[in-house]
């Protein structure tokens, strides 16, 4: 059984080390980076528990055009409480839990919060394989992002709500 909750201050460290096995080291959030954000945009962070243990996260900032550029990922004065678009920074599971369908109920959870929050949709960016995964939900790939984000090619992703 698995729950998915707000994410608190307490969770943090818990995300990091999700991160940190889930993207390389010049892709993942660092710890910092998540206690910077976190202290911005609390609301935009979500976990899933499984057995009272987070094995899962996501989580993003608020944007006013429906893009991800990469200044967002280090300038949390870009996060706009009003904006239109939920963007998603991270997605991760501990690769113990993979293929549980956490990432899938993850996903599901943040649009219907976006939706719920009168947002006109998600914007993120995946690697090529991830490219089916998340058009599964009704993101249109956009095509190859300009991100340079941690030295790797994106997909630039939007959902439409």
């Amino acid at each position: 059984m698995h729950n998915i909750r707000q994410a608190v201050k307490a969770d943090i460290n818990r995300m990091a080390e999700i991160e940190e096995m889930c993207f390389s080291g010049s892709e993942a959030a660092s710890l910092d980076s998540f206690q910077k954000r976190f202290s911005v945009f609390p609301e935009c962070f979500f976990v899933l528990e499984h057995n009272d243990i987070v094995v899962g996260h996501i989580n993003g900032c608020v944007f006013n055009s429906p893009e991800l550029p990469d200044a967002l990922y280090s300038d949390t004065r870009l996060h706009c409480p009003k904006g239109d678009y939920q963007t998603v920074f991270g997605l991760a599971v501990d690769p113990q839990h993979q293929r549980k369908g956490y990432a899938s109920a993850l996903t599901n959870h943040f649009i219907e919060f976006s939706k719920s929050r009168k947002h006109k949709g998600m914007v993120l960016t995946c690697k090529d394989h991830l490219i089916h995964f998340y058009q599964s939900f009704g993101f249109t790939h956009q095509g190859v992002s300009n991100s340079s984000h941690g030295g790797a090619q994106w997909n630039d992703m939007v959902l439409t709500f």
